[in-house]
């Protein structure tokens, strides 16, 4: 079930649920346990306890081949088997047949392809993919796609995605019929839907409202993030969101960079996983409110204080900057669970308001940012800002693609230097007066920003 309790423009504030876990505060960002568990050591009960997840996914095709989905459901499902009680998402095994594209053959039935572990062929179509997905007994399965390559041919791309509305009608049959079997693991299991079309704004309208009709518990956006220019990703999610059903909850899959949040979340996007934080952090790169730092660096060798003071994480809790910099140079095997908790914990903390907090400090202390990523801050920082009060009317208009570049300069000083937490700092400082005329008013104090911060 999801229900938008807030809109602004695009932008969604919501609550999910499923049959496992409480309330899912959407926009979320989903932690990416690939086999059951984040690579680098962190539990379930860490992302519980420790960091607050909300939705954990995990990975069809790596568990069908370990330990195996039989296996899997023998021990109760997945819930059971790595003892989390919130939901879960799975993929379908699409993707995974996409990153094999040298070891696979697709065809109507489904695609067949050898296995990254010791080669032997496995066939994998709709049916299967839904069998499998209903051994796991996750809440939210996603429909068997084929994610393809960016950029495509326009003829393969239209055959692929006409393909994948045809599986998409074997994956809700075969999908009911496992729900309602008398020892399914879990009967309330939800089916997603994946729009797909690669970088081709047609297909991708043609496939979405196709789709649509079939009345899925939730639609993705799929394919992207896969080879194409950032700015064509957002432009096919602005293409596609018009003709995403309202009332349903909206994922942007494998998408989860703080940037890429907050352009997702400003388009309309619901959901959003990566596997980037665990990734990143497993080789030292870590996420501090002031920018990202490489811990693996000498300069971190004698500093005692945390990898973020702002950071209430386990990790920035109890280890230095020293301490875990050496774990890395000693290649300890702690390194790579703690620095993993610790990117996933700043993700997780990262709700849109608090990510927009970081950005705008850093355009401050940063010469290198340019106007346009200004603005799209800013953007990000009216709907975090709205986001913060239940009974705020934003009397704050968007940033224009016309508007000048002291324009979104304002909006970023005022965001760094003024934020509070509680009250949206528009409201709190500005309330009677009109936000276009005040910028008026101050342009000449932008023109000062923009030549101190020498950004055109």
């Amino acid at each position: 079930m999801f229900k938008v309790i807030k809109k602004q423009g695009r932008a969604r504030r919501g609550v999910f649920t499923c049959a496992h876990g409480g309330e899912v505060q959407t926009p979320v960002f989903m932690n990416v346990g690939t086999q059951a568990a984040i690579k680098g050591g962190v539990s379930a009960l860490d992302l519980k306890n420790e960091l607050g997840t909300q939705i954990e996914l995990s990975n069809t095709y790596h568990l069908h081949l370990r330990p195996g989905d039989d296996v899997v459901r023998a021990m109760g499902g997945l819930h059971r088997f790595m003892r989390w009680d919130g939901p879960i998402l799975t993929d379908s095994g699409g993707f995974q047949v996409f990153s094999l594209a040298g070891l696979r053959k697709i065809s109507e039935e489904g695609v067949t392809f050898a296995s990254h572990l010791d080669g032997h062929r496995i066939f994998m179509g709709p049916e299967e993919s839904m069998h499998i997905q209903s051994n796991l007994g996750s809440d939210i399965a996603m429909a068997f796609d084929e994610c393809v390559e960016n950029p495509a041919p326009y003829d393969y791309a239209k055959a692929s995605c006409e393909r994948t509305l045809r599986w998409l009608e074997r994956c809700k049959k075969e999908h009911d019929r496992l729900n309602a079997l008398p020892d399914t693991v879990n009967p309330g299991q939800m089916l997603f839907g994946i729009n797909q079309g690669a970088t081709y704004r047609d297909l991708r309208i043609w496939h979405m409202q196709q789709i649509a009709k079939l009345d899925c518990d939730g639609y993705a956006i799929g394919g992207l993030a896969v080879g194409e220019p950032t700015e064509v990703m957002y432009g096919i999610i602005d293409a596609v969101e018009p003709y995403m059903p309202a009332d349903k909850p909206r994922y942007l899959m494998g998408v989860g960079t703080p940037s890429n949040i907050i352009e997702g979340v400003a388009r309309g996007v619901d959901f959003f996983d990566c596997v980037m934080p665990a990734r990143n952090a497993r080789h030292g790169k870590l996420f501090t409110w002031s920018g990202t730092l490489n811990i693996k660096n000498a300069k971190y060798k004698l500093d005692g204080g945390p990898i973020d003071p702002e950071c209430d994480c386990p990790v920035c809790r109890n280890f230095s900057r020293a301490y875990l910099r050496h774990l890395f140079i000693a290649a300890s095997r702690y390194a790579f669970s703690t620095s993993p908790i610790r990117d996933t914990a700043f993700v997780i903390a990262s709700s849109p308001s608090m990510i927009v907090r970081q950005l705008c400090v850093s355009v401050i202390i940063s010469p290198t940012f340019s106007s346009m990523v200004l603005a799209k801050i800013c953007n990000a920082l009216i709907i975090s800002s709205y986001f913060c009060s239940s009974t705020f009317i934003m009397p704050v208009p968007p940033c224009e693609p016309d508007d000048p570049p002291v324009y979104v300069l304002l909006f970023a000083a005022l965001s760094a230097t003024l934020w509070t937490e509680s009250i949206p700092f528009s409201v709190a400082l500005f309330p009677l007066v009109p936000a276009r005329a005040l910028c008026i008013a101050a342009i000449k104090t932008g023109e000062m920003i923009a030549r101190a911060m020498g950004a055109g």
